[in-house]
């Protein structure tokens, strides 16, 4: 085990030793979380999170014309890709037609012609 990792495996062991009378046991202290950034205040005593803050999330956007422009902008593409989706919906539709047109013409030029021939009739 790495070095680094036994010390902070003793740093933590001291603050969650409940029978410990020290005044660094006694009090709580701070962990960020790597996840999402928020700080957890951890009770060494009780071993339970008791105070939660949140990380500060940075703006998406500066102003309300900014954020009406991207709207409009998303409004827009969705419309385009449901447009195109409609058309694709027609093209498929026609594609499918012309496939069932060509499988009847094949349909019609080789006639059923009875049972088919198996291997085992062949012998």
């Amino acid at each position: 085990m790495p070095q680094h990792s036994v010390a902070a495996t003793n740093t933590l062991s001291r603050f969650m030793n409940p029978t410990s009378k020290t005044q660094a046991d006694k009090s709580a202290f701070d962990i960020t979380c790597p996840c999402c950034n928020a700080v957890l205040k951890v009770d060494p005593q009780n071993h339970a999170v008791i105070a939660h803050t949140a990380a500060v999330k940075p703006k998406t956007f500066n102003d309300i014309e900014e954020a009406a422009r991207a709207m409009k902008e998303q409004d827009n593409r969705r419309d385009s890709i449901f447009r195109q989706s409609v058309e694709n919906q027609r093209n498929a539709s026609d594609l499918m037609e012309k496939k069932f047109q060509e499988a009847v013409k094949r349909a019609k030029e080789s006639p059923d012609t009875g049972k088919p021939i198996r291997d085992f009739d062949l012998d």
